[in-house]
């Protein structure tokens, strides 16, 4: 998979409403995944909540989204950051070397509970990156 590049937008509980809107717009495939579905979570009050969506578009668009995580300040105008993902390692890590670099790491680039390769930076610039590095589909 070559690398992408796009949007991330952060929610403050409403982001499947959002998704589900952008999808009627744009059309395409969505994909939510609820802080539920990974487990530890059921009964609690943000189950239900969308940990990451991905709207991929007939025209090539690619939208993602998640409600703001439990414990973290949902901030209006400071909602988005761009993410790149792919499963080339070696130009994910060279990209987030370059970003990082005179910044501040927010989530150390490391192996998460999804199983991917993750990291959350602010570069020196103010903008927010997430770098997931996924393992290479056979």
């Amino acid at each position: 998979m070559a690398s992408r590049l796009n949007p991330y937008l952060s929610f403050d509980g409403d982001a499947r409403q959002a998704l589900e809107f952008y999808q009627e717009v744009f059309g395409g495939e969505l994909d939510l995944n609820t802080y539920g579905d990974l487990g530890g979570q059921e009964g609690q009050p943000d189950a239900d909540k969308i940990m990451h969506g991905m709207l991929e578009t007939p025209s090539g668009f690619t939208l993602m989204g998640a409600d703001t995580p439990p414990g973290m300040e949902h901030t209006p105008g400071n909602n988005f950051s761009v993410s790149l993902s792919g499963d080339d390692d070696a130009e994910l890590r060279g990209y987030w070397q370059k970003l990082s670099a005179g910044g501040s790491e927010s989530v150390p680039l490391e192996k998460q509970m999804w199983g991917d390769v993750f990291g959350m930076c602010t570069d020196r610039f103010g903008i927010t990156w997430m770098v997931n590095i996924s393992e290479p589909q056979g």
